[in-house]
């Protein structure tokens, strides 16, 4: 039996456009053993999931290798680029090592692939997507397209229901959620009074009720945004008694009618459930992120010291203070009429 151990990317919306490799992965190895290392977090991402005989959770280099190292792994698969992954894989042992040669790591590697260069050596640009598609082509699977896929647990969508209860969001014909965060870092936030004005209008013009997503660290922000929309049709959800999880947030997604988001990993739960979703991206290029959803509207400013791909900006934010909410409305009222 082979057995194959499978780095998972760090960042949410990276885990979910990685879903198609690991698909045909498991297709791929139907008879072998499939271990996901992965960091805690991104157990919750994946739930649902039966691509994996067992997790072994990213916690500490040495410890993580001692615990691959049991395992008697016959070949590692990186998705991340980093250093740190190979390290692991390679202190692990035994094992033939895929991956890319990125940032000092190609002798760590058994199996180096290119990344896709310009020719004058530059790194281009393209979607992440593709790239863990080509891991997956690689070790002999069939091409695995482009269709992510996630999937919910009876609870979280019990907590939904919870959520759609108190928020009152059943009384509207259609339900609109905001996603305002980004783990990413602060240029990538769109101004709270922008997503405040897209909720009073979005409320006003197609009587959508509004739910403002966050995560633990964004709940003032997300009450701050229900606030100054000062419209009973948009509640945060921070402002409701209900955990907060990444299951619920997928639950939340899973069932609107439209997701309107920065460019973060809820992103990417409605492209991997089939909703309708506005990303407005501001430093980083939308080429990277490309996640060939017909039902997805990209909007971004051109502007001249942009996209960056700086987590905090360095100027006056105009990449993100330029796109207003009347362009945003555009296209939220295009996806929900079915034009998008």
């Amino acid at each position: 039996m082979t057995t194959v151990a499978l780095f998972l990317p760090g960042w949410v919306g990276d885990v979910v456009m990685a879903t198609p490799a690991l698909r045909a992965l498991r297709r791929f190895f139907h008879e072998g053993r499939l271990i996901g290392v992965m960091k805690p977090y991104v157990r919750e991402v994946l739930a649902g999931a039966d691509w994996f005989d067992t997790i072994v959770p990213l916690q500490g280099t040495w410890h993580t290798a001692w615990k691959l190292r049991r395992e008697r792994l016959d070949l590692s698969i990186l998705f991340p680029n980093s250093f740190r992954s190979a390290f692991v894989a390679w202190l692990a042992g035994r094992s033939r090592i895929v991956g890319y040669r990125r940032y000092g790591r190609g002798l760590l590697l058994s199996d180096p692939i290119e990344p896709e260069r310009h020719a004058d050596g530059s790194l281009r640009i393209h979607p992440i997507i593709d790239a863990y598609n080509r891991l997956a082509e690689y070790v002999g699977c069939a091409p695995p397209g482009h269709d992510m896929e996630l999937f919910t647990l009876a609870e979280d969508e019990a907590r939904a229901d919870a959520v759609w209860d108190r928020a009152g969001l059943h009384r509207y014909p259609e339900v609109v959620l905001l996603n305002p965060g980004a783990a990413f870092g602060a240029s990538k936030y769109w101004p709270a009074e922008y997503f405040a004005q897209l909720a009073r209008d979005l409320s006003q013009r197609r009587r959508c009720g509004v739910l403002v997503l966050c995560g633990p660290k964004e709940r003032e922000l997300a009450s701050r945004i229900a606030a100054e929309a000062g419209d009973p049709a948009v509640r945060a959800l921070a402002d409701l008694p209900v955990p907060l999880s990444l299951g619920l947030s997928k639950a939340l997604v899973r069932r609107c009618d439209l997701l309107v988001t920065t460019d973060s990993g809820p992103r990417h739960f409605a492209a991997a459930f089939d909703r309708p979703v506005v990303t407005l991206f501001g430093p980083t290029h939308i080429a990277w992120t490309e996640t060939y959803h017909p039902r997805a509207i990209h909007l971004q400013k051109k502007v001249e010291c942009g996209p960056c791909q700086q987590r905090v900006c360095r100027t006056d934010h105009r990449c993100m203070k330029t796109l207003l909410p009347a362009e945003v409305l555009i296209a939220a009222e295009d996806l929900l009429q079915g034009k998008g």
